[in-house]
């Protein structure tokens, strides 16, 4: 018969092993933090409904038209239903800094990247879901005034596979830029205006001062075609690697004209550079989270 001796480092090590928070605990938690609360349920709700509401209004204002078209009014209800999600990230970054309860949670979870995967990962598939909710809700408020026109709706023809995708990943995007915000600015309604003006204020005064900017002195500074955008100014530049524009940008089929004085940016370059400032934003947060005690 043998005797196996362990020192009590490795016995402590052992139990910590078996017991301590792994990362699959770690998401089960936050899940189950996000989703016990009321408000989540209530934006997706509402972000859905206004989705269905803004689709249909605008597909029914267009539909008398000659030249209607139902996938043109495809990505409308997004215009104002994008606050929906923003308002979601923003309440899961910034809701255990408003409660304190994030001195328990990294108590529990000393090393605080993990925690900080964990609640992205969570955020992104909440997220996805509505984005999912929401998609489907603009689709079903096309179908009326398509249907008035005796009109087919074709889901899987042309550029609209990509638009349906880059609608859903629209949503996933702005609930984590709101997310990271939330974290940063660890506060709700700092969050919250910072996460407004930069995603719905800031582009409209770009595409205003693009706009301004780029009417020509005469016909010849357009291009040799007589058509298109006109040059490429400064706030058109600025809008389209803004986090708000790059977010529009997604939206908008690649056979579109860009906005006047904006370069010529696809879908896939809008959630590009969308992707980019989500990423710039949590590893300053990570940065930060490793950096400052918790107070």
């Amino acid at each position: 018969m043998s005797v196996t001796s362990t020192t009590p480092g490795t016995a402590r090590a052992a139990a910590a092993t078996r017991s301590g928070p792994t990362f699959v605990r770690l998401l089960a938690a936050e899940w189950t933090k996000l989703t016990s609360l009321r408000s989540p349920w209530w934006v997706a709700g509402v972000t859905v409904a206004v989705a269905a509401a803004i689709t249909y209004l605008s597909a029914q204002a267009s539909s008398g038209d000659p030249g209607f078209q139902p996938f043109d009014s495809l990505s409308s209800g997004l215009v104002l239903a994008q606050v929906g999600p923003l308002v979601l990230g923003v309440l899961a970054g910034a809701g255990e800094y408003r409660t304190g309860a994030f001195r328990t949670t990294f108590t529990l979870v000393p090393r605080r990247w993990p925690v900080l995967a964990a609640q992205t990962l969570v955020v992104a598939a909440f997220a996805l879901g509505l984005g999912v909710l929401a998609t489907v809700a603009c689709v079903l408020g096309v179908l009326p005034a398509a249907a008035s026109r005796d009109i087919p709706l074709d889901l899987t023809a042309g550029e609209t596979p990509a638009v349906l995708l880059a609608m859903t990943l629209f949503v996933v995007g702005l609930a984590l830029l709101g997310f990271a915000l939330g974290v940063i600015l660890r506060r709700t309604v700092p969050a919250m205006v910072t996460a407004l003006v930069v995603v719905l204020l800031l582009p409209v005064m770009l595409t205003l001062a693009g706009e301004m900017a780029s009417e020509p002195a005469d016909p010849a500074s357009f291009s040799s075609t007589g058509e298109g955008p006109g040059p490429i100014t400064v706030p058109g530049m600025l809008l389209t690697f803004s986090p708000g524009g790059a977010a529009q940008e997604m939206t908008v089929p690649a056979s579109y004209q860009p906005v006047a004085g904006s370069p010529d940016m696809s879908p896939l370059g809008g959630g590009l550079v969308l992707g980019g400032w989500v990423l710039v934003l949590l590893a300053a947060t990570g940065v930060r989270l490793r950096t400052r005690d918790v107070r």
